[in-house]
Parts: structure tokens; C-alpha cells; sequence
């Protein structure tokens, strides 16, 4: 894990599942960390930090363009 950076924070899983899929079909090596913690506790996501994507340094680039646009897009926001 250690060539690997946080890219962005979120709250429930729900926040980021159109994301994962742009990730895997980009084939972009990604992990959230702290995912499950938060899927059995999910009212301890603040607590907890969180859900954490965490990106190999090499796709860092894609990636944030991937999340910008999202964000750009009219219908899909990234929370």
C-alpha cells in the first residue's frame, strides 16, 4: 500500500458505486479503504474518517479527471 495515495474521502458507499465502476473498467488499481468497516457500522463513518480511495500513484492523474468529470456531468454528483 505504500505507492498508494488517498485521492478523495467518502461518507457511505452508496456516495462512490458509479465511480467504482468508471475505476474497474478504466482497469485504474484502486482500493476503499475502510469499506467494510463502514457497510457494518455505517453510522460511524465520521468516526471511523471515513472511506478512503486509495489510488496507485501511477493513475492518480486519470483518476481526478475520471472524478472532475462526474462532477461536470448535469445528472451525477460525487459527494
Amino acid at each position: 500500500m505504500e505507492n498508494f495515495k488517498t485521492v478523495a474521502i467518502f461518507t457511505y458507499p452508496s456516495d462512490y458505486a458509479v465511480l467504482r465502476l468508471l475505476l474497474e473498467h478504466e482497469h485504474i488499481r484502486h482500493v476503499f479503504q475502510n469499506e467494510t468497516m463502514i457497510s457494518v457500522l455505517p453510522f460511524h463513518s465520521n468516526a471511523i474518517g471515513g472511506i478512503r480511495l486509495k489510488v496507485h500513484v501511477d493513475d492518480i492523474l486519470k483518476t481526478e479527471r475520471i472524478i472532475a468529470n462526474l462532477n461536470d456531468s448535469a445528472n451525477l454528483k460525487i459527494v
